[in-house]
């Protein structure tokens, strides 16, 4: 059984996830539930495809309910109050200047099930969330990656 207690979310992963929840429950559940009905209607269970398609969707659609209903009653969900700019922490967002190339980038840290790199959204738990956490503004951080280390000095830490 996987333990939720671990997971940090923001306001935002909240309402996100909360979202999907009630998107899953109202919306999908009552799909399947006519895509069930209407494959009983071909017939023979035992070699109907679109019925055992639509078991197995309903299953994972059920898994997925279970999962965000644990997720968001067991999170530790992070305050805006409780944010501070002093130091990195969940919830803050952090430029960084790539010491070698002097890159610019910006990063939100999240929690692991908020992670969105594409948004620049990065877990805490990711080598780059990992070494910038608990730092403060002008700290320059290695982080051990595949190829290297790479050293990123923090501009700025904001909400």
């Amino acid at each position: 059984m996987t333990d939720y207690t671990d997971t940090v979310l923001t306001p935002e992963g909240v309402a996100k996830l909360e979202e999907e929840l009630e998107y899953l429950k109202t919306v999908r559940r009552r799909e399947i539930a006519e895509r069930i009905k209407q494959s009983v209607a071909f017939g023979d269970l035992s070699e109907n495809s679109e019925y055992d398609e639509a078991k197995n969707e309903q299953a994972f659609i059920e898994g997925r309910i279970v999962t965000l209903e644990n997720l968001l009653r067991n999170a530790k969900i992070i305050d805006d109050e409780d944010i501070t700019t002093d130091v990195v922490s969940v919830g803050v967002k952090v430029k960084l200047q790539d010491v070698e190339t002097n890159d610019i980038m910006e990063y939100t840290i999240v929690g692991s099930t908020e992670a969105d790199p594409a948004n620049n959204k990065i877990s805490n738990k990711s080598p780059v969330g990992r070494a910038l956490l608990g730092k403060t503004v002008g700290t320059t951080v290695d982080v051990y990656v595949p190829d290297g280390i790479i050293k990123f000095k923090i501009l700025e830490i904001n909400k």
